[in-house]
């Protein structure tokens, strides 16, 4: 089976990085990493404050449900040293609105799968864009231009596990 793996990039909600973790296990993710200022749950040698420790933590367990323990994750700062090392194993793909970006519902692949999903308003950073492999959009049929960035990623997740597989 291929490995899909994906990074979250500056999602401000810990309620939408806990429900992305829990999606992430339901649909058999190899690993997740929260990246730029995206919350975490707690981790050993933790240098952030305590109390933001325990909130980050508290908020994300309500949504994930026991995920941030089930699935593998990692936080990274940065999200550029990331991108550039996940390049030399994986097809490195931006779930964004672009120009460019073809529809999910028409991409299939055999290579190893990293997708990046960011921040609820803004999206991804122009500079994401520029270095990954490719864009990928998930097609809108009604009113609204976008997705919550949770329901985005999960949408992503499953058709990348299913259907755009080779």
């Amino acid at each position: 089976m291929q490995s899909i793996v994906l990074v979250v990039h500056n999602v401000r909600s810990a309620h939408n990085v806990g429900s992305i973790l829990r999606s992430a296990d339901g649909f058999g993710l190899d690993h997740v990493y929260l990246t730029g200022y995206s919350p975490y749950p707690e981790t050993k040698n933790d240098t952030r404050l305590p109390h933001m420790v325990k909130r980050a933590t508290r908020q994300i367990s309500k949504t994930a449900l026991g995920a941030e323990n089930s699935v593998k994750w990692t936080h990274s700062e940065n999200v550029f040293q990331l991108i550039n090392k996940l390049k030399l194993d994986f097809l490195v793909i931006a779930l964004e609105q672009t120009p460019k970006a073809k529809l999910l519902t028409d991409f299939k692949t055999s290579n190893n799968i990293a997708l990046i999903v960011g921040s609820e308003v803004e999206g991804l950073d122009r500079q994401i864009l520029e270095i990954v492999d490719l864009h990928l959009k998930i097609p809108m049929l009604g009113q609204k231009e976008s997705f919550n960035v949770a329901v985005a990623a999960a949408i992503a997740m499953h058709y990348l596990r299913t259907a755009g597989a080779l």
